[in-house]
């Protein structure tokens, strides 16, 4: 396939070093390239697990937001 794309300074840097330690054309090591970016995405990712913490009774009511900020930060909040 034949098409035409702009391709980023770091990418081309990449990609003549690629060349030049592998002896690669420029098609065989773009391709190199993005069959290990490929391969790396599809990479199985650590679960995140959020951590929580129990903090108690709230000492503002929150409910109304500019009450809470006046009691948080002062009557001159704003």
């Amino acid at each position: 396939m034949r098409t035409t794309v702009n391709i980023a300074d770091d990418v081309t840097a990449e990609l003549d070093r690629l060349r030049r330690e592998r002896s690669l054309g420029l098609s065989e090591a773009l391709n190199e390239l993005a069959r290990a970016g490929i391969a790396r995405k599809q990479e199985p990712r650590k679960k995140f697990v959020q951590r929580a913490y129990d903090l108690g009774a709230a000492y503002i009511d929150v409910t109304d937001i500019a009450r809470a900020l006046e009691q948080a930060e002062g009557p001159e909040y704003r």
